[in-house]
Formats: structure tokens, sequence, C-alpha cells
């Protein structure tokens, strides 16, 4: 039988273990936090995951990259982010979602795709908004009424948007043959991202509409689950698309930008210097991108007459026949996206019309 003596002993140095190796284990919680830090006091480093359904190696994949980077960079490393692409941890709609439950921090999100968080996020979706990229930055990236409703729908889902990216202009490939009058588009079951902008532009013209989740899409296209799809030709190349997709018609039916987001109840717990320097990171991450994927258009309609597909240009007359069904679909969607939102909208584009 153990002794009192033995016993407190057996105490004294259970107890003093434990004052060891909490004093070791505060050293090691104190060297991760001071490696974290800047020139200042020790700070803890964080660790973010940014999320993607863009295909690797893409304009948006590099530019997603190019922000972890930056960001990085201007936190003096208090903050590293690691990408995810190519849909590896969701969708548009469960990275959405995620974002706005704090699971994920940063996402480059296609907002359009998530129509049923909310209908508002395929506002800029609307057929035809505008023709070529003047146009487009004066109403997709300045305080117009379409950069105006992303932000205040996003932040009413708990998602906040630091900043855009470009989608291009979005054009149609499909298995049948090539697309040049609205009457050849009849009967074509498509896919479609979940917009009823887009939806009903394409049911104007007698096609059939699925709506299939990016990360889905090429084995819907491999299995004949669908004829063809609408993307612009970057995303059509990088995620293979036009694999089993040999005619191309450039539509240019619709602008499309996404969103450098982030979680809004992340965002609240960053410091003011670590907000700073992630909106400026996310601002020149877009001016970049932006940028480079204009410059890369067109190399990829070379890309894509290489692997043997029909790319096809319409002419101005040929594209008029297309814009009267699209615009004919803004009325229509006044119940979805309001009145007076599509009123203003049409406004601003009859004030850069004559912007070539």
């Amino acid at each position: 039988m153990i002794s009192k003596h033995y016993k407190r002993l057996l105490i004294t140095v259970i107890t003093l273990m434990g004052f060891v190796l909490a004093g070791c284990g505060g050293e090691e919680t104190t060297i991760q936090e001071s490696n974290g830090g800047g020139s200042g006091g020790a700070t803890e480093s964080q660790e973010f995951r940014l999320g993607m359904v863009a295909a690797q190696n893409s304009v948006q994949h590099l530019a997603a990259e190019k922000f972890a980077e930056l960001a990085n960079e201007k936190t003096n490393g208090e903050i590293s982010i690691s990408v995810f692409p190519a849909g590896q941890i969701g969708s548009d709609e469960s990275l959405g979602q995620d974002l706005s439950r704090g699971n994920l921090e940063f996402a480059f999100l296609n907002q359009g795709s998530m129509s049923g968080m909310d209908q508002l996020l395929d506002f800029h979706y609307l057929p035809y908004i505008v023709s070529n990229y003047k146009q487009a930055d004066k109403l997709f990236f300045e305080d117009g009424i379409i950069p105006q409703t992303m932000t205040e729908t996003l932040e009413d889902n708990g998602i906040k948007a630091l900043g855009w990216y470009e989608l291009e202009f979005r054009g149609l490939s499909n298995s049948k043959g090539p697309v040049e009058t609205p009457a050849d588009m009849e009967g074509l079951r498509l896919r479609v991202p979940g917009s009823q902008a887009i939806m009903g532009f394409f049911q104007g013209v007698g096609s059939q509409t699925v709506t299939i989740a990016m990360p889905e899409l090429y084995t819907a296209l491999q299995q004949g689950t669908v004829d063809g799809q609408d993307n612009g030709l970057l995303i059509t190349h990088d995620n293979r698309l036009h694999e089993t997709n040999p005619y191309y018609t450039r539509l240019n039916h619709v602008y499309a930008t996404g969103t450098i987001a982030m979680s809004d109840s992340v965002w609240e717990t960053l410091s003011e210097e670590h907000q700073s320097a992630i909106q400026e990171a996310a601002k020149e991450t877009q001016d970049w991108q932006i940028a480079e994927q204009r410059k890369v258009s067109e190399d990829y309609v070379k890309k894509m007459e290489g692997d043997g597909v029909e790319v096809i240009n319409l002419t101005p007359e040929q594209i008029s026949a297309f814009q009267e069904v699209g615009m004919g679909v803004w009325e229509s969607l006044y119940d979805i996206y309001g009145e007076e939102r599509i009123e203003q909208l049409k406004e601003e584009v009859e004030q850069v019309k004559d912007l070539k």
C-alpha cells in the first residue's frame, strides 16, 4: 500500500511535469507567432483557402494565385492563401454558401451561377447589355447599377465583394452544326447556368435549357446529356468543352464578370491594416486579370481552330437578329430583377451606346 508521503511526492512530480510541458507549449506558440509577424510585435499568421471553378492554369487561376501572392506580400506574410482551382472544393453554388456561412474565406466566384441564393445575382446576364470592352468598362467596373446591385446583393448574403474579374463575352458551342441564325438554335438542348436571363434568351430562340453545375458540364457534353453550352472562348477551351462540341459561334450575347469574394464574417475579424492590404491586392489583381484576359482572347480562336473547331464570327446584321430576341427578354423579367432596376440599366446602356 502506498504511504501518504509517496502520494504527496507523486502529486508534486506530476504537477511539476505539467508546468514544464505547459512552458514548452507556450514557447512553441510564441515562436510560431513571431515567425508569422512583420517587424512589429508577435502576430499569429493566418492560413486561408480560396476556391474557384476555373480550370487550372487558366487566366482566372493565374489571377487567383497572383491575388494570394499579393495578399501575403502586403501583410508581411501574416496572411497565407491556398488556391483550389477546377472545382476542387465545390461549384459556384457551394462556394457561395460556404462563404456566406463563414466556412470558406475567399473565392473567385461566378455569381451569375448563384441565382438559387438570390435571383439578383444574375442581373448582369441580361442579353446584349454591351457590345464592346469600352462599354463594358463603364457599366461593369465603375459605379453603375450592375456593380451596385452585385455588391449589395452579395453583402445581403454574407459575402464581401473585394473586386471583379472578367469572364469575357459568352458564345455558343454545340455538337450539331454551325449556328448563324436564331432558327439554327431551335431544338438544341443547351446547358445554362442557373440564370433566368440566359434561360429566357435561349428559350426565346426555341432551345431547351438545362441547368448543370460547371464541374459536371464536361461529362454532360461527353455523354450527350446536352448538345451544347454557352461560355466564352477561354473557359470553353481551358475546360476542354470543345472536345465534343466542334462548332463555336461568337454570339457575344452576354458579357459577364465574376467576383473576387470574401466571407463577410471572416472580413470582420481582420485588422484595418489587413483589410486595407487585402483590398489593395484585389484591385491590383482585377486590373491585371482584365488586361491579361483581353490580351490572350484572340489567341484562343487559333487554339480552337487548331483543335478542329469551326469558329463562326457573325456579321453585324446576323448579330442584330439575335439582339432582337435578347432585348425582348428584358421586360419579361421585371418581376425578377425589378422594373426600376432594369429601366435604370436601359438608361446607362443608352449613355454608352456610342463608345467604340
